[in-house]
């Protein structure tokens, strides 16, 4: 096997988000690596470690390119990480056109791989491209799917691993809060509710301090492969999750931690008594929410967390995420 160089030039976008302060984090921490971040505004970025002189800004954004020019051609690696939604237009310019240019740009100097992030929402439970995600799909889920696609038709897909985040938890006082995170209090406060009512459902999810721990562990992974000049699948499919927990399970643990009595005889929640609830709590319903109402078990093959590369998880269980 041959020897690896002591650090990489890795440039990532997204950094900014919950998930990329933790992989900012977790590479300075436990790698040699230079990193490269793009940011509209680096005082948004609020990484926990020591002045690095490992640590370089990049003001931009995937609007424009340009600003890379100077950069892409002594980059070793790139993690993808940004991501728009909300206007339609911008979010498949983001998520679609600008990603695609700036992986194609990225290989064809002199970067060893890309790692990319998509969505779970997008795969089947045989982790296929789920057709719904793209006719139902909001527009993030959406271009999300047809970036996939347009890896998947690509000359480069060999040079491109995809991540596939589960639903996702993490945020601090330091961190921006996961989506999740921040509706997890709301959830509590009808526990005293949900916990007589049983629903048939499953998922997986994962933190994102575990998320960055995977991250560092399939770097160096690649790294080893690409060294041992061994092929790498076409865009090969990472799913980070840990596995699978069923609702009933994710209520009885958040009973547990809040104290609250289980009712012994819970109510099945049918379609027809989900309608009756959002109408009598006037809740919106997308197509694509009422698809997850009927597909329900949102679960996937051989998802990881950082027990693959022997390494403690930091959120296993439900219960682990109310130590924050």
């Amino acid at each position: 096997m041959q020897s690896l160089e002591p650090s990489l030039n890795i440039l990532l976008t997204g950094a900014s988000g919950c998930i990329g302060h933790y992989v900012v984090e977790q590479l300075l921490a436990y790698t040699s690596h230079h990193l490269y971040v793009l940011v509209r505004n680096p005082n948004k970025l609020n990484v926990n470690t020591p002045p690095s002189d490992r640590l370089h800004w990049i003001e931009g954004n995937l609007q424009d390119l340009t600003g890379l020019s100077s950069v892409i051609p002594s980059m070793d690696w790139g993690i993808l990480m940004a991501t728009a939604w909300g206007d339609p237009t911008e979010t498949y310019h983001i998520n679609v056109t600008q990603t695609i240019a700036l992986i194609e740009q990225l290989l064809k100097a002199k970067c060893q791989h890309i790692f990319y992030f998509s969505t779970a929402s997008i795969l089947d439970r045989s982790n296929q491209l789920l057709p719904q995600a793209e006719e139902l799909g909001t527009d993030y889920i959406r271009t999300k799917y047809q970036c996939f696609q347009a890896l998947e038709r690509s000359s480069f897909a060999d040079r491109v691993t995809v991540f596939f985040p589960t639903l996702v938890f993490g945020g601090d006082a330091h961190k921006p809060i996961s989506h999740l995170s921040s509706g997890l209090p709301e959830v509590m406060k009808w526990l005293w509710l949900i916990r007589f009512l049983r629903l048939d459902a499953s998922f997986h999810f994962l933190h994102a301090q575990d998320i960055a721990q995977v991250v560092c562990g399939e770097l160096e992974a690649t790294r080893q492969t690409i060294a041992a000049n061994t092929p790498l699948d076409p865009l090969r499919k990472v799913v980070l999750g840990n596995p699978a927990v069923t609702v009933q399970t994710a209520i009885e643990q958040c009973c547990a931690v809040k104290k609250i009595p289980l009712f012994p005889i819970g109510i099945p929640l049918s379609l027809w008594l989900a309608d009756v609830l959002i109408w009598l709590f006037h809740i919106r319903v997308a197509a694509w929410d009422r698809f997850c109402l009927t597909y329900r078990h949102f679960t996937y093959q051989n998802p990881i967390n950082p027990r693959k590369f022997e390494k403690q998880p930091y959120a296993e269980t439900i219960a682990d995420l109310f130590r924050e």
